[in-house]
């Protein structure tokens, strides 16, 4: 066990509760349906956010979402094979837009002071 914590550490040592998360779900259902990503490797995560406003940064505005306990969304989202949760994602693609010649352009949203941790 380490006995100093660096700012610059990519990953934790230790598992440390993230406290009441802002969860995005998928709009239009009459039950609340947790939304799961992937990982850039393909792994499914479930995801959430420690403020609506990263939410919203990361995700763009009107996003509905719940708050839920990481013991919470971790319950909810392994039985469907999302064994990871990802806090504060800070990269996202949009869908790629064709245009006139056929070639797809994209880019890539970050939230200020955002940073991610996958625990």
């Amino acid at each position: 066990m380490c006995l100093f914590q660096y700012d610059d550490d990519p990953e934790p040592e230790e598992r440390v509760p993230a406290g009441p998360l802002y969860v995005p779900v998928l709009p239009g259902r009459a039950e609340v349906v947790v939304r799961l990503f992937r990982t850039p490797l393909g792994a499914r995560t479930a995801v959430g956010f420690t403020s609506a406003e990263r939410l919203a940064a990361t995700l763009g505005p009107g996003r509905p979402w719940i708050r839920l306990s990481e013991s919470a969304l971790r319950a909810m989202a392994g039985p469907v094979g999302a064994s990871l949760l990802t806090v504060d994602p800070t990269l996202t693609a949009p869908a790629v837009t064709g245009t006139a010649s056929g070639a797809g352009t994209t880019s890539v949203l970050r939230a200020p002071g955002s940073v991610a941790r996958t625990v």
